[in-house]
């Protein structure tokens, strides 16, 4: 586990790119901003419970040479600032780059917190880039990733304490690529964000029941890498898709826009969450209730295979 990953990396990003900023609306210690804070007190701003002006205030600052990177939670991003970063950051393709944090079921407070359709609302947005990383190496390379990307970019952010599950020796993220995490012939999970570590739990216990289940981890949703996609679901008999989103307008949606659209024909099971709004209980509770667990993810490819 590794503490506050985003706040440590864009503290080493913002000692090497002085044009670096952070804002946030009122949520800096609950979106791991503290350690950059501490470092860069002067360039830190907290525009408050007013998440349209934060993105208001970030498009002026990055049309006079700044880059700032926003935090706030996902659902006050996508759903009370849409318009904002639509048209204030994406439209004019400003260099504006948003940490969005309780994605899914990663927070007990109900449909009021819970972001668990904000990445099929953002990757509607033309010119928008939408990634949910898995673990913490790859949000700490994320940091760094979107900084070289000239133009807007949404993320999921995990926080707090988050797990270590790509070797940070090996694994590189590149927007818009997918990879292949594993390799298997039989059915393969297509995942994203932090239902990757779990699919790859699954299929280290599927592999010992002699079924051989692939992974293909998909960080960035917009752009999609359907070639990758595309080609890993043809070597399987059965894609599983595996989301912390609703899904209905997901990943699994775009999967099955890019077997639709590559011809490959291959059956697809959903493991994500319903059309609905999610009750208020503990994290632990909720993702068992609603199948976010490697349990049920196990179960489910091993109703498929049967």
């Amino acid at each position: 586990m590794t503490d506050a990953p985003f706040g440590h990396a864009l503290v080493a990003l913002g000692r090497r790119m002085p044009e670096v900023v952070a804002l946030s609306a009122d949520l800096s210690k609950y979106t791991d901003v503290i350690p950059f804070i501490e470092a860069f007190p002067k360039r830190f701003f907290n525009i408050g419970m007013a998440e349209q002006n934060l993105f208001s205030m970030a498009a002026g600052m990055a049309r006079t040479g700044m880059l700032p990177y926003c935090t706030t939670y996902g659902v006050f991003a996508t759903r009370r600032a849409y318009d904002f970063m639509a048209i204030g950051c994406a439209h004019a393709h400003l260099n504006v780059k948003i940490f969005a944090g309780l994605p899914g079921l990663t927070t007990g407070y109900g449909g009021t917190h819970q972001a668990t359709e904000d990445t099929g609302l953002a990757r509607l947005i033309p010119d928008l880039v939408v990634i949910d990383p898995c673990d913490a190496t790859e949000i700490a390379q994320v940091v760094d990733a979107v900084a070289e990307h000239q133009g807007p970019v949404y993320v999921r952010l995990l926080r707090a304490s988050v797990p270590v599950v790509l070797n940070p020796e090996r694994y590189k993220f590149v927007i818009g690529k997918a990879i292949v995490l594993k390799e298997g012939g039989d059915i393969g999970f297509v995942s994203t964000g932090f239902m990757t570590e779990r699919a790859l739990d699954a299929s280290a216990d599927l592999e010992k029941r002699g079924i051989k289940a692939g992974v293909l981890h998909v960080p960035t949703l917009k752009p999609l890498d359907a070639e990758a996609i595309a080609k890993f679901s043809a070597s399987v008999s059965h894609v599983l898709v595996a989301e912390n989103h609703v899904s209905s307008g997901g990943l699994a949606s775009q999967v099955a826009e890019v077997l639709y659209d590559s011809d490959v024909r291959v059956r697809i099971t959903r493991i994500g969450l319903p059309d609905k709004f999610i009750e208020c209980g503990s994290v632990p509770t909720l993702q068992r209730r609603y199948g976010l667990t490697v349990d049920r993810m196990i179960d489910v490819a091993l109703a498929v295979g049967s």
